[in-house]
């Protein structure tokens, strides 16, 4: 499985339920590589998207403690048990794990590769992915030269997993 992600320079995602800066090229990366995929997320994060609604063109898996929770388009989950099964039907590259904080820490394991947006730059924040670079399970495998947009410098990192193993769907 994948995730996908913009961190700050210290692996901050989001501040009062809004990701910290919206970055075009980031948008066009996150489109190009779950268009088609199978796209999982917490409630908070689906109702942060445009509308409150799921993305187009992508399976939309939701997961929520709410039980009367129901949202069209979205297959919804209330325990990553029953989220887990229901992906097993899916190869685990097209699978993309995308927030909150709580979704990627219970994913995190099973995840294999990160495409991480990494932004130099220190914002006010609530909300934290676990920092890749030290995890000595992960290493950079590519990323981009600098980038900017208006006064950010940002850079496209991919992560893989290269010590211990992401567990397979369906182990817990």
């Amino acid at each position: 499985m994948n995730i996908i992600a913009a961190v700050d320079k210290h692996w901050a995602i989001g501040n009062r339920g809004k990701l910290l800066v919206t970055i075009p090229d980031d948008q066009k990366l996150f489109r190009e590589e779950t268009k088609g995929k199978v796209i999982v997320m917490g409630r908070k994060t689906l109702e942060s998207l445009p509308a409150g609604q799921p993305l187009a063109g992508r399976k939309n898996v939701v997961l929520t403690r709410d039980e009367a929770y129901k949202v069209k388009g979205c297959e919804i989950f209330h325990n990553l048990k029953d989220a887990m099964e229901f992906l097993k039907q899916f190869k685990s590259e097209d699978i993309y794990i995308i927030g909150g904080a709580e979704i990627y820490e219970a994913f995190l394991p099973y995840c294999d590769t990160a495409h991480i947006t990494w932004i130099d730059y220190e914002y006010m924040a609530d909300t934290w992915l676990p920092n890749l670079d030290k995890d000595p399970d992960w290493e950079v495998t590519a990323d981009s030269d600098e980038q900017t947009y208006f006064d950010l410098c940002y850079e496209f990192r991919r992560y893989e997993r290269t010590g211990k193993k992401a567990l397979e769907l369906g182990e817990v």
